[in-house]
């Protein structure tokens, strides 16, 4: 499996990830450069749950932010047409915007990974907030569900019929520090997600 996640980069040493196969910067301007070292910590979270899944996939990093857990909506595109172009079976975003104005463009690329078999695994909704994509037809929507065991997800039938995946908070714990101290949110509830749909994928593709 062939995973991309689209953060803030990955710190490819620190031991919970163990490496990862490549990457991308995809720089405000829309333009690539090749320094995807996280240096704001979210990214690595995110990788570290993904890679405790899925200890043999082939994870690439896709870095969109650089300062702060902020970019705009260009990047996140060219982060997602890249991560096409090279292939991924599964694109992680654990983000999202609320602004409406973006989903005509966020739903034409969501139409162009499916074209290609690729997946996105995205934030739903969460208090009130409809994150997008993860609120387009064709992205897997996660939702946090805290009572939710770390190691597997659970799903429901939406009234309009859509399938959601809800799945726990919690990123992969760290000796020492408490689970209360360390980041927890929807970030990591879809990071669960993605992993575990990794893991399976072997099994249904043999089926």
């Amino acid at each position: 499996m062939r995973i991309a996640v689209i953060d803030s980069g990955v710190h490819a040493s620190h031991p919970h990830v163990n490496g990862v196969a490549g990457g991308v910067a995809i720089l405000p301007d829309g333009g690539e450069g090749a320094d995807y070292t996280d240096r704001l910590g979210h990214g690595t979270a995110v990788t570290a749950v993904i890679r405790e899944k899925t200890p043999d996939a082939q994870v690439f990093a896709v870095k969109i932010f650089h300062d702060s857990l902020a970019a705009r909506i260009g990047p996140l595109l060219r982060g997602i047409e890249w991560s096409v172009r090279n292939g991924m079976d599964l694109i992680n975003l654990s983000l999202g915007t609320s602004n409406p104005q973006h989903r005509a463009a966020l739903r034409d690329a969501v139409a162009s990974a499916a074209e290609r078999h690729c997946l996105i695994v995205a934030a739903g909704e969460e208090a009130g907030v409809c994150w997008l994509p993860g609120a387009i037809e064709g992205v897997i929507a996660v939702k946090l569900d805290w009572d939710c065991p770390r190691g597997e997800y659970r799903t429901c039938t939406e009234a309009g019929g859509r399938m959601i995946y809800r799945a726990c908070g919690y990123p992969r714990p760290i000796p020492g520090v408490p689970p209360e101290r360390n980041l927890k949110g929807l970030s990591f509830a879809v990071a669960n997600v993605t992993g575990l749909l990794a893991a399976e994928a072997p099994a249904r593709r043999l089926a």
